[in-house]
């Protein structure tokens, strides 16, 4: 708990970076969509609270940098972002109010800003796998311990598992990946013992236990101890047009994933904790900055560089949920306005006022009961109420 709370400095940079670039790029999405079909700006903040810096170019919009650095908004005359927003015009800005333009503008607007987090997403992931690039290996269990759902499969040291449910397992993080989304859910592995080959029914159990940054979260548990074959290992780097095809492969999996683990927590197949929000984000980079930095036996030159690439697939992935998650049709989410604008085109109406209004205080609502929720979860998987135990 000490360490944790002596490490602030290092939560809230990796928070406001991480979130920063993320939310940013998605409300500029949105802005340059806007402003391409003429919709008036009444501001652009980085940051929430009360402005550090702010400055009004000649078409009337502010651009402001706010005291509390966790992203940003853009606020287009006349949107109905609040439930206090619905039928206020602002003045000044010049261009169309947003009500104003047709349904089909408005709805690509409100997807613009996640679709500048997928372009985002697939840009990162290319720039790692042709500057970085990949290793593949074959996965084998190393460890296979007794009573857990692996061994009571049949699974033994030395297997080496070459697929999941037909997905290939090419990496550590693959098995990672599939098993701890799956508890309760049998998985057919696909292994090699020698020249046989075999399938095993395995069924991973949910435990709450530490992951590989070390957060304590629950999940999927299979009791082996993974370990690469060494003498499988390959290394590609890709060019420049491969490297786009396999960001946008990369970008498509996580969207998979992240709708399995959805369609899984809605069904109460998995907790809501699995989802993650603001603190779980600053805990993962401050632990990312910790593990790489502390390893004193490599070089330094090498850690800033692990370090980097990192950050990159960390801040890729944020970019991605972040995406995804304005896609849901809640209001005050960009799906919520997708869905009034739905309305309006079946209808030939906009959607009543009164209407907009309790949708958005609902939606907000709801919203910030998720917020809670999904916070009290991040801080629990931080460690910073867990009692230290000796070993």
């Amino acid at each position: 708990m000490t360490e944790i709370l002596s490490q602030g400095p290092i939560f809230l940079v990796c928070l406001a970076f991480l979130l920063g670039v993320v939310v940013i790029i998605h409300e500029l999405g949105h802005y340059w969509m806007g402003r391409y079909f003429g919709a008036a700006v009444e501001s652009f903040s980085i940051g929430f609270g009360k402005p550090i810096f702010e400055t009004k170019d000649k078409n009337g919009t502010r651009w402001r940098v706010n005291w509390i650095p966790l992203g940003g908004f853009v606020k287009f005359v006349g949107e109905s972002q609040m439930p206090g927003d619905v039928g206020r015009i602002e003045d000044g800005p010049s261009g169309k109010p947003y009500p104003q333009l047709g349904v089909g503008a408005r709805s690509l607007v409100a997807l613009a800003g996640p679709a500048a987090n997928f372009v985002l997403a697939v840009l990162l992931f290319a720039i790692f796998f042709g500057f970085r690039g990949v290793e593949t290996y074959d996965v084998y269990a190393y460890q296979v311990v007794p009573d857990y759902p692996a061994a009571e499969a049949g699974l033994q040291a030395g297997d080496v598992i070459r697929a999941i449910d037909g997905k290939p397992i090419q990496a550590l993080s693959d098995l990672i990946v599939i098993t701890s989304m799956s508890s309760g859910r049998t998985l057919n592995f696909e292994v090699t013992r020698g020249d046989e080959a075999l399938t095993l029914a395995v069924t991973p159990r949910r435990e709450t236990r530490r992951n590989q940054l070390g957060q304590i979260v629950p999940q999927g548990t299979i009791g082996i101890t993974p370990a690469p074959v060494v003498e499988s290992l390959e290394f590609r780097r890709y060019g420049p047009i491969s490297a786009v095809g396999a960001g946008v492969v990369e970008t498509k999996n996580t969207v998979e994933h992240t709708v399995y683990m959805l369609g899984r927590i809605i069904t109460g197949k998995e907790p809501l904790a699995l989802m993650s929000g603001p603190v779980a984000i600053g805990d993962a980079g401050r632990r990312i900055v910790n593990q790489t930095l502390g390893a004193e036996t490599v070089p330094m030159s090498k850690r800033l560089s692990a370090l980097g690439w990192s950050v990159l697939q960390l801040c890729a992935l944020i970019s991605i949920g972040i995406g995804f998650f304005n896609l849901l049709p809640l209001p005050v989410l960009d799906g919520g306005h997708l869905v009034f604008n739905a309305y309006e085109f079946v209808t030939g109406k906009v959607m009543p006022e009164k209407v907009q209004e309790v949708a958005l205080m609902a939606g907000l609502g709801l919203l910030l009961t998720m917020f809670v929720f999904i916070t009290w979860g991040d801080v629990l998987e931080t460690g910073l109420f867990q009692r230290p135990t000796s070993e």
